[in-house]
Parts: C-alpha cells; structure tokens; sequence
C-alpha cells in the first residue's frame, strides 16, 4: 500500500506543481529508509528538473534529470506502483532533446515526463 501522501506527489507531478511535488516527496524522503529513499529522491530529481524547465533553467534541468534517471534504474520495470521503466524513458529522451538542442528554450515547447501507473502489479511495494 502506498503512503497517502506518495499518491498525492504523484497527482501533483502529473498536474504539473513540480515545487509542490517537491516539498511532498522531500518530506517522505527525509523519513524514508533505503530502498524508498533512493526512489523517492529518483523522482523528486526528477520533478525539480521539469521546475528549472519551466522557468528557464536548462543546466539546472540537465543535471537534476540526469542525476534522477540514474537513481531510478534500479526500480525497473516497476516499483511502487508505477511504471518507473516508463518514467525513465521519456526522462532520457528530455534529457536528450536537451543536450542535443540549442542554449536557448524560451518559448520552446518541450514535452514534460508524466508518472503513470504499473501495468501489473509492481514488483515490490513501498512500505508504509
């Protein structure tokens, strides 16, 4: 069973409110044991990524994506409940698109990374 407010992070990730993913993924964060706490800072990486996206922060959104794709490897397919293999793939084709185009991004409309739910029962299931 996931944590409520697990859930909640994921609703605010896929609405778009990266800051407020953030602080609810921080909090379980700081509270979690390993092997939560490496996947909680795997996609809360992530989410800061997509908020130096939006706010124009390229080098920021760079290594915040690279650094949560890599803490996220280790809970493909699934874990939690999500789908982390598809999480990490458009994670790595943002991450590409950014390094292959050019410095500026305003205006640019690039296409943000969603968390969508396991297809099948995840693996192994976050503790409450």
């Amino acid at each position: 069973m996931l944590p409520p407010a697990f859930e909640d992070a994921i609703a605010q990730f896929n609405r778009g409110e990266f800051y407020a993913c953030h602080d609810t993924l921080e909090a379980l964060w700081f509270e979690a044991l390993e092997p939560e706490k490496t996947f909680y800072q795997g996609i809360l990486q992530v989410a800061v990524a997509c908020y130096h996206l939006e706010n124009e922060n390229r080098r920021g959104a760079v290594m915040l994506l690279g650094e949560g794709v890599r803490r996220l490897r280790d809970y493909q397919p699934d874990y939690g409940g999500i789908d982390v293999a598809q999480l990490m793939a458009t994670g790595l084709n943002l991450l590409h698109h950014l390094q292959q185009s050019s410095d500026r991004i305003e205006g640019e409309v690039i296409p943000l990374p969603q968390i969508i739910p396991a297809d099948s029962p995840p693996d192994r299931e976050l503790e409450a």
